[in-house]
């Protein structure tokens, strides 16, 4: 792989007891920060239980963010399909194309959490096949096929065809894809893009290298292609000057989000609580005896690092998505961002290497230059008397200053002021 993406995935994981109005305009700033800084993209997810995350339309959301932003790409990450009619879907992604200047890229899942499927009654054994079967419709509808009929047993359409299409000739579509291969064959069989979510787990990052097989296979057995350059992973970071500012800024929120989020909120298989924060970062960040982490706490050094291994344990990828989180307060979050931009990104990317092959250039041969330059000034003095005059002048007094004495002009080239 050449270059890659950056941008993030915000589910949003927000702690509880901030005004909710507050924390979506927080939100929005924060687009707009990631736009100023060059990133490329920008998911959020649809969520309706756990308090945390509490962004319930993303297209609504990623709609007023287009307002305020330019350049990024503005994902759904994720609409959970089986939650919603396809036909409903596709015009919503259809106009969020149109009103963000053809800025969207449409990311689906079968739904993530289950205390949403259980509030709209819907059976989880069914979520991951309805996610397959609305999304082929989905694709249908977007591209502008000729009007159709489709029988489900939990949707209708009639003679459907959208009235406004997306704005963008290739939508971008990505599916959610966890350990489980459902989403990696889901996108090869239709031949998209994919969003590795669960890689901010230790689980995860240990799945992904043979998570592409998965997506390469259905897409042979379909007659699709999938490309490296469309795989979206997910990593953990939070970037400061030094490891022991990143740490000192971030452990403290780390250990919230893990023991009242995952454990006590959601219970996540294998989570319990750590009562001691530096215990949890230490697990986290890979500071233990395996050397296996999560997430990168600590230098934007490191993180190139980590990007750079995991592109060489998975066979590359082609963006990397940062998980928004509130681990830090929010200037030391936006800061870690900055850095990432300033520093990471170009590295990664290539985009400062010539300026660092130039200064090395010039540094080995640094003599040599300054002697040509210095002999080529001097050829051009000499041969006019007045610029030789003026510069014996300043010689002069460059030796009398040099001697500790004073010079006066006019004084006798040899010092000798008798």
């Amino acid at each position: 792989m050449s270059r890659i993406k950056f941008g993030t995935f915000l589910a949003p994981h927000h702690p509880l007891g901030e005004h909710p109005a507050l924390q979506f305009q927080r939100d929005l700033d924060f687009a707009a920060h990631l736009d100023r800084l060059g990133l490329d993209e920008f998911w959020c997810g649809e969520h309706h239980s756990s308090g945390w995350e509490m962004i319930a339309s993303p297209e609504m959301f990623l709609a007023a963010a287009g307002q305020r932003t330019h350049r990024i790409m503005l994902g759904t990450g994720v609409v959970s399909l089986p939650y919603h009619h396809p036909f409903n879907v596709a015009q919503r992604i259809a106009q969020l194309d149109q009103m963000t200047g053809g800025r969207a890229m449409f990311g689906s899942g079968p739904g993530a959490l289950p205390s949403d499927a259980h509030t709209l009654g819907i059976d989880p054994m069914v979520q991951r096949d309805r996610q397959d079967e609305a999304l082929g419709v989905i694709i249908r509808l977007l591209r502008g096929e000729e009007r159709f009929s489709y029988d489900s047993d939990w949707f209708t359409l009639r003679d459907a065809q959208l009235q406004i299409l997306p704005l963008q000739e290739e939508l971008p579509m990505a599916t959610a894809s966890s350990i489980s291969p459902s989403g990696m064959k889901i996108a090869g069989k239709y031949g998209i893009g994919v969003l590795s979510i669960a890689s901010t787990s230790a689980e995860g990052l240990q799945a992904l290298p043979t998570q592409w097989s998965f997506a390469e296979g259905a897409a042979a057995q379909h007659g699709t292609s999938v490309d490296r350059k469309h795989w979206r992973v997910l990593m953990s970071w939070h970037l400061a000057e030094s490891r022991k500012q990143a740490e000192a800024e971030a452990k403290d929120g780390l250990q919230r989000w893990h023991n009242e989020y995952n454990v006590d909120v959601l219970g996540r298989p294998g989570a319990t609580r750590v009562e001691d924060a530096d215990e949890l970062l230490a697990q986290t960040a890979g500071r233990g005896a395996t050397g296996a982490g999560a997430a990168v706490i600590g230098t934007p050094d490191e993180l190139v690092t980590a990007i750079r291994n995991l592109q060489e344990v998975t066979g590359g990828f082609g963006v990397v998505l940062g998980f928004a989180h509130d681990w830090a307060d929010r200037a030391a979050t936006l800061r870690s961002w900055e850095l990432l931009a300033r520093f990471v990104v170009p590295e990664v990317n290539g985009y400062s290497h010539g300026q660092q092959r130039s200064a090395a250039y010039v540094a080995e041969n640094k003599k040599e230059l300054m002697a040509g330059a210095s002999a080529a000034v001097l050829a051009k003095i000499t041969a006019d008397p007045r610029a030789a005059a003026a510069m014996a002048v300043t010689m002069q007094q460059a030796q009398a200053e040099a001697q500790g004495g004073g010079f006066r002009p006019g004084a006798a080239p040899t010092g000798d002021e008798s």
